[in-house]
């Protein structure tokens, strides 16, 4: 099992906030530990959110146990009755994460066997308690700027294997595609989405809106490449053109970086797309598919250029 802060906030969380609990001479001290183990979320933002529908959950949950227990009395069947209404409740005016933190609340008043103001006011200490202490605990984040930089580098090297990788293929010397490294490659950029949504909820910050950006740019880009591994594919012999097109992919494999500008290759891809115009018709089926199908490509490496050019020009801007 993998430790991770999560897990140690969790482990301080409780000592701490029964510690406190203690100290404060409240009834289920115990309680605090565990709402607060709840409320550690794995990001700031989800902490607070959570912390926000606990606590609403436990009043409400304070109201109707009152009404219903003091009105029907303490029985299993009013405990079903009291979950029949709060659940749907809790639902409709969204606070359901904290339906758990509102059954420690309910079984308290279950086994007191009574509801008055000091008991209620026990139980909304120990829900701030709980919650405060998470809250505190949860203050503190790992930077994941370290951990997202390097999946930029992967995904970028990932990037360039693949267009050498194209390049190869069209010129002749290899006679399979890249799919495995494009699966990876898929991956990749799926598994940094999620902690940049991670760091997006703990720091608030543009750096990580940036990050956010760029690999959204790469998922776009990513649609492109599959559309390109399509129109290679069936291409099973090279002509002129193709080691056109493969110096091309070598020239983008150096500059896969992401604020390098693009003007230099779109000018390539329509001088080449001029070349193909002002070159002698092909004279077999075979010549004239090949030369169909890399005039497609040139079209989706565009495609694929112009994605980039976007995303440097907006974070310019």
């Amino acid at each position: 099992m993998k430790f991770n802060y999560q897990m140690l906030k969790m482990i301080l969380a409780v000592p701490i906030a029964v510690l406190i609990a203690e100290t404060f001479n409240l009834s289920f001290a115990g309680s605090a530990g565990i709402i607060a183990v709840l409320c550690i979320q794995p990001t700031r933002k989800q902490s607070f959110l959570i912390a926000g529908q606990r606590f609403a959950a436990g009043l409400l949950s304070i109201v109707f146990a009152y009404f219903i227990f003091e009105q029907f009395g303490y029985e299993p069947w009013t405990v079903g009755l009291l979950l029949l209404i709060f659940i749907p409740t809790a639902q409709i005016i969204k606070i359901a994460p904290g339906i758990v933190t509102s059954l420690v609340v309910i079984f308290h008043f279950y086994d007191l066997g009574t509801i008055n103001k000091q008991i209620i006011f026990n139980e909304i200490v120990i829900m701030i308690l709980g919650i405060g202490v998470a809250l505190v605990l949860n203050l503190y984040m790992p930077s994941l700027d370290h951990k997202l930089t390097q999946y930029k580098k992967e995904i970028e090297a990932n990037y360039q294997q693949m267009f050498r990788h194209f390049a190869s293929y069209l010129r002749g010397e290899s006679k399979e595609l890249p799919i495995k490294r494009y699966n990876a490659l898929k991956t990749q950029i799926h598994q940094a989405e999620e902690w940049v949504e991670r760091s997006i909820g703990n720091t608030f910050g543009k750096q990580a809106h940036r990050h956010k950006d760029y690999f959204t740019m790469r998922k776009v880009q990513l649609d492109s490449l599959e559309q390109m591994i399509r129109i290679i594919e069936p291409l099973e012999m090279t002509i002129k053109q193709s080691h056109k097109i493969a110096d091309l992919y070598t020239d983008l494999a150096d500059a896969i970086y992401p604020n390098n500008a693009v003007n230099y290759h779109l000018d390539q891809v329509k001088w080449l797309k001029s070349y193909f115009e002002r070159e002698q018709l092909p004279t077999t089926r075979q010549e004239f598919e090949i030369r169909a199908n890399l005039f497609q490509l040139l079209f989706e490496i565009e495609h694929y250029l112009q994605i980039k050019n976007r995303a440097v020009t907006e974070n310019c801007a």
